[in-house]
């Protein structure tokens, strides 16, 4: 029996706030939240592997529960990564089942399911404390950068602005690649540059002097071979040789080939995120109090900033230390 002014819930509409299917919902997710290009290409390869693993099962995936999520997490356990030839690590997996949590945390707000199946799904424990990116010592990045200096041929003054923007502001690939000319400035007397980061929040970072002197030797040489001025180029800052966006893929290649130079062992597993860990791992080293590597870095939780630190477990740096040496003073 329902008292008579109980208030009465509207039931959720039986068909889909959007006409089409799947794929035009990913679109829809995508356009509504503020990613960089980069993320949202990411995203997208992740629902529409969820779609295929559907479609292989005949499941449509808006009547799908916890139980296919489940069964489709330990299919990706078991997949052989593109690029490595290994199982996907926990971490992958972990952010394709993130993903799909946030397209579906969508679709039920537009009444197209009625509950979210990752929710009571299981996820691979991540540990905070682990990172499977091989880093670098600051001795490595200077080889890097100095087996960059030595590069030559016509993209090599491009190489060196690459990479000095890598070492120095810790930038991720897609960071990297996504910036324009436009987004080169001058701000209270620092050379700076502005980009859009994880999450699709806009930042801004200060150019080092050794940074800026590559970025301009670069566009100098540039602008000459199109025979203009600097300040008349435009589109994308780092550009191939016919003029296309730099894509990711290159600078993977660019850095283990210049480390494989500079007689780095560990050459053919690095990345351009070793030079992102190296950058944090640097900065606490010397000093660098972590909540300004953190906004340096973008993140949002200090926890991922110390992870990146690979000098955090370094015994000289116990805090011990220095309540004994202020015990000692203090006693005179």
């Amino acid at each position: 029996m329902r008292f008579p002014d109980a208030p009465v819930r509207a039931r959720p509409s039986a068909r889909p706030a959007l006409p089409g299917g799947p794929t035009d919902f990913t679109e829809a997710w995508l356009r509504n939240r503020r990613l960089s290009e980069h993320t949202r290409d990411a995203y997208r390869r992740d629902i529409a592997g969820w779609l295929a693993w559907c479609t292989a099962r005949e499941l449509d995936p808006l009547r799908a529960n916890f139980l296919h999520v489940n069964e489709y997490g330990r299919t990706l356990e078991v997949t052989l990564g593109a690029r490595s030839g290994r199982p996907l690590t926990p971490a992958t997996v972990a952010r394709r089942l993130s993903a799909l949590s946030s397209w579906y945390d969508f679709l039920v707000k537009l009444h197209a399911v009625e509950a979210n199946p990752v929710a009571g799904a299981d996820r691979p424990r991540i540990d905070r404390d682990h990172s499977a990116t091989v880093g670098l010592t600051p001795e490595e990045v200077d080889a890097l950068l100095a087996a960059a200096e030595a590069d030559t041929g016509p993209t090599a003054t491009r190489n060196r602005a690459v990479i000095a923007l890598l070492a120095d502001l810790g930038l991720r690939v897609g960071e990297l690649v996504s910036l324009d000319l436009a987004d080169l400035g001058t701000e209270r007397g620092h050379r700076s540059v502005r980009f859009v980061g994880k999450g699709g929040r806009s930042r801004r970072r200060a150019l080092t002097p050794g940074t800026a002197h590559a970025v301009d030797a670069y566009l100098a040489q540039r602008a000459a071979a199109q025979r203009v001025a600097v300040p008349e180029l435009t589109g994308p800052l780092l550009v191939t040789a016919t003029g296309a966006r730099l894509d990711r893929h290159s600078v993977f290649r660019l850095v283990r080939r210049l480390a494989r130079a500079a007689g780095i062992p560990a050459w053919a597993k690095l990345s351009p995120h070793s030079l992102r860990h190296a950058f944090a791992t640097t900065a606490r080293a010397e000093g660098v109090p972590l909540e300004d590597v953190q906004d340096a870095m973008g993140h949002a939780d200090p926890r991922t900033t110390r992870r990146y630190d690979r000098d955090r477990h370094n015994l000289d740096r116990d805090p011990a230390y220095v309540i004994w040496a202020a015990r000692a003073r203090r006693r005179g």
